[in-house]
């Protein structure tokens, strides 16, 4: 607790600055009373040194030392140092120029989940299994599920579940080829790998993809691609991240840490613009939790395009089929039940980093609603970017 006046923490930093103790972050909150509570992370080597510290800084100020590990040590030096960072640098095997990019968004997820009370030892333990989730199936490791879905004689749909990221789709119709959505860009070896197997013309082939939001897990590797089909919207929200400004999703502050540490653990890079092509009309003006933007052909699907209010992003998209009774939703519609453990352990840490996977929670369960209530009477296909597709029947009384 310091005296709400200026220069009053000016004391403590210098003691700070006598014993050479290094500050991880400041955080600090008005009250209306006449004093402020600063809340420091400093990083300790030796305990002796602190201890001498806070004898010191006791003299300035009331202290409060906070046991983030909940274990016997009072002092935790993993939370937010550089050996925290040079774990994950070590595991991801990143130049050592995007150390300080994990250092500070490691640092803001930390502070963010800290005032909502969450240990920062449960953060920085969240952030590690994140992470060594993503970089133990690289490689041999690397085995998605993949499941094939015949539409009709001349349509097929191949679905590459991946156990962290979005599924991708490769839709074979009338001799043409379509992807939708394209995972993250630290697995794009792994997936050209696939890719050709499944498509021995890959090379030599035209390539185009339906993106369905601009998430990094959904977008890594759209540079691969001669022609990338977006709302309005998520080309608005590409285009921002190819100039190196905020997108969508870092424009939540609740979102942005935890989405430069994924855009950086995954090496992700936009794709041009000049590539993108919008599919529909709609800009944000919008008032329903659905509406339809218009018309998406494809070999011989014949898709309609909805666009949701921003639910989980802003630009988000849905296309349906109503002849073939065919859903792609994106993440406003997964099939939770239908993941495998790895999957869903995946999935477990990006509520948690940053708070809520969607923008609107509650919107998002609308727009659910939504796309359920716009399915006709029949047997229904739903392809959710997560998890495997699932059978939705709709009968007449």
């Amino acid at each position: 607790m310091l005296n709400d006046t200026p220069g009053s923490v000016t004391e403590v930093l210098r003691l700070i600055d006598n014993y050479q103790l290094n500050i991880s972050f400041i955080s600090s909150q008005e009250n209306g009373s006449g004093y402020q509570a600063f809340k420091m992370g400093l990083f300790v080597e030796d305990e002796k040194t602190i201890e001498e510290f806070l004898a010191k800084a006791r003299e300035v100020c009331p202290v409060r030392v906070i046991d983030y590990n909940h274990s016997e040590k009072i002092f935790d030096n993993s939370i937010f140092y550089q050996s925290f960072v040079s774990g994950l640098m070590k595991l991801s095997n990143l130049p050592e120029n995007k150390r300080n990019e994990l250092l500070v968004n490691s640092n803001l997820i930390m502070q963010m989940l800290d005032e909502q009370g969450v240990s920062s030892y449960k953060t920085f333990e969240s952030i590690s299994k994140f992470a060594e989730l993503l970089f133990k199936c690289r490689g041999d490791n690397f085995s998605p599920g993949i499941n094939k879905y015949q539409i009709t004689d001349k349509t097929q749909i191949t679905v590459i579940e991946p156990p962290c990221g979005s599924n991708t789709v490769i839709i074979h119709s009338n001799d043409e080829v379509l992807f939708v959505d394209s995972g993250y860009a630290l697995y794009k070896e792994e997936m050209i790998k696939i890719f050709k197997e499944l498509l021995p013309d890959f090379d030599t082939i035209t390539k185009r993809i339906f993106v369905t939001h601009a998430d990094v897990d959904h977008c890594g590797l759209l540079p691969l691609f001669d022609e990338v089909y977006a709302s309005i919207l998520t080309k608005e929200c590409l285009e921002l991240e190819y100039k190196g400004d905020d997108g969508f999703r870092e424009q939540n502050p609740l979102h942005k840490p935890y989405v430069n540490i994924c855009k950086t653990l995954t090496f992700y890079n936009p794709p041009k613009s000049d590539v993108i092509k919008t599919v529909g009309t709609k800009d944000k003006s919008q008032e329903k939790p659905i509406e339809q933007t218009g018309f998406f052909d494809f070999g011989e699907l014949h898709f309609e395009v909805y666009q949701g209010k921003g639910g989980h992003l802003l630009g988000e998209s849905v296309l349906l089929d109503y002849d073939h009774k065919i859903a792609f939703t994106g993440d406003i519609y997964v099939n939770v039940h239908g993941m495998t453990p790895e999957q869903a352990e995946y999935n477990r840490y990006a509520p948690v980093l940053m708070t809520s996977v969607d923008t609107d929670s509650k919107l998002c369960s609308e727009e659910r609603n939504a796309i359920i209530q716009r399915l006709g009477v029949g047997e229904w296909r739903i392809f959710g970017a997560h998890g495997q597709m699932k059978e939705y029947s709709l009968r007449t009384e």
